[in-house]
């Protein structure tokens, strides 16, 4: 019998990601919270999650040191959601520009994550994260840089709520195979420094990154937090073909 690994086996003799559970050391994020149009958030929240305000988070992170894969860098979109009482945020879109952190996203958990190009660093007084998809940008947000101090539990308050994201595996015939809702959360996270200030954030059109789809209609908050954590293994908490 083949000793395979529980994940990262395809192909089998040069598996995409490394079978470890990673640990993130100085994770740096820029979280921007706006306010959108609450018809354009309906349209792709799944149920039987609920939505409370018409909110959405862009996040671009910076992963300095992770176990198992390397620096890489990660920017988004996650949604405030409420499910069976519980808070949380639905994940939206994720785009990296590391290919094994993306497909062990994908395949282990159910984070929809692809690629792109995103970057995280600091400009003249300002804090710059930006998305690039392909050769377009496709987000750019910035931030006064380190300008005034966020209180830690407010910070890791911010960036520990569970998160649902939706998995869906077709079978070879292209019916559906597995289609879930699954919750993961951060555990194990120490705020080494987290500030706020005034912000902005621009979202581009493209038919393939369609951020903009949500689009920035007021700033309400900003943050830059950095972070040691890790990531709690998915869990399933509905089944949608049971359900039907």
């Amino acid at each position: 019998m083949l000793g395979i690994t529980p994940s990262g086996i395809t192909p089998l003799t040069a598996p995409a990601f490394p079978a470890v559970r990673p640990r993130f050391f100085d994770r740096e994020y820029l979280n921007i919270v706006y306010r959108t149009d609450p018809e354009a958030l309906r349209a792709v929240v799944p149920e039987p999650l609920e939505i409370d305000e018409p909110l959405v988070r862009f996040e671009v992170m910076k992963m300095n040191d992770v176990t198992g894969y390397g620096p890489y860098t990660e920017a988004g979109q996650a949604i405030p959601v409420v499910f069976g009482g519980e808070r949380g945020e639905y994940l939206h879109a994720m785009y990296l520009d590391s290919f094994a952190a993306t497909a062990s996203g994908r395949e282990v958990s159910a984070y929809p994550k692809v690629m792109g190009s995103p970057e995280l660093y600091a400009d003249n007084g300002a804090l710059v994260g930006t998305l690039d998809y392909g050769t377009l940008r496709v987000a750019t947000a910035t931030m006064g840089y380190k300008q005034f101090e966020l209180d830690t539990r407010q910070a890791e308050a911010e960036i520990t709520v569970p998160t649902f994201m939706l998995k869906t595996i077709p079978h070879y015939d292209g019916t559906p195979r597995v289609q879930e809702l699954v919750r993961t959360e951060i555990t194990d996270v120490v705020v080494k420094a987290s500030y706020t200030g005034p912000a902005r954030l621009q979202l581009f059109q493209h038919v393939l990154a369609p951020l903009a789809d949500l689009p920035v209609l007021e700033v309400v908050s900003a943050s830059h937090v950095i972070t040691d954590l890790t990531l709690a293994p998915a869990k399933p908490v509905h089944n949608y073909l049971e359900a039907s």
